[in-house]
């Protein structure tokens, strides 16, 4: 059943990366989630992408839960005053309490990391283990050719045609907003 403010787990990079857009990018997805009271579930740091979107939502009153492993505190820089900080032992456990608190899953632009993440929750998804919507926040064309491998995946014959329906795409957080506010509306009634 979906809480009344639904959680959003956020997947993207320690790091900037190299286009405006991408830091662009998570500013305005804090901003969104705050603005809509969902709250942040993401990976507990406080550098690149993840700070930034964590930062965003902070600022704009936002609900926070980072989950870290022990590991990362450091390289990371565990962000401390979330209002719910977990560490975990593994890279695993930080993935499973992530993804089971969550409501749906967004990506944005990140690195293995964030590929890892994404190509777990599919899978899981593709196997009937959830029915949570997944997101690509495609900032600057930034997966563009991941979207592209899926589909050569399915070409190829290693999956159903089914999987390129499993992740949904969105070329800007409006777009995203717009998109989560029906899913989250759609199980609520369903809920109901």
């Amino acid at each position: 059943m979906i809480q009344k403010n639904p959680s959003v787990c956020v997947y993207c990079g320690a790091r900037d990366g190299v286009l405006p857009e991408y830091a662009a990018c998570a500013d305005a997805m804090g901003r969104a989630l705050a603005a809509n009271r969902w709250r942040l579930i993401y990976g507990a740091g406080d550098v690149g992408l993840m700070g930034r979107v964590a930062r965003a939502a902070q600022d704009g009153g936002g609900d926070t839960f980072g989950v870290i492993p022990v590991h990362l505190l450091q390289q990371e820089v565990g962000k401390r005053d979330l209002d719910r900080f977990v560490v975990t032992e593994t890279m695993h456990e930080r993935k499973k309490v992530m993804f089971m608190n969550a409501d749906a899953a967004v990506v944005l632009p990140g690195g293995a990391g964030s590929l890892d993440e994404f190509f777990e929750v599919l899978t899981w998804r593709q196997l009937g283990l959830h029915d949570k919507p997944i997101y690509l926040l495609n900032a600057a064309g930034y997966w563009d050719p991941l979207i592209a491998l899926v589909d050569h995946v399915v070409r190829q014959g290693f999956a159903d045609a089914a999987l390129s329906g499993l992740v949904r795409v969105a070329d800007s957080v409006p777009a995203l907003v717009t998109a989560l506010q029906a899913d989250f509306g759609r199980r609520n009634t369903a809920t109901e």
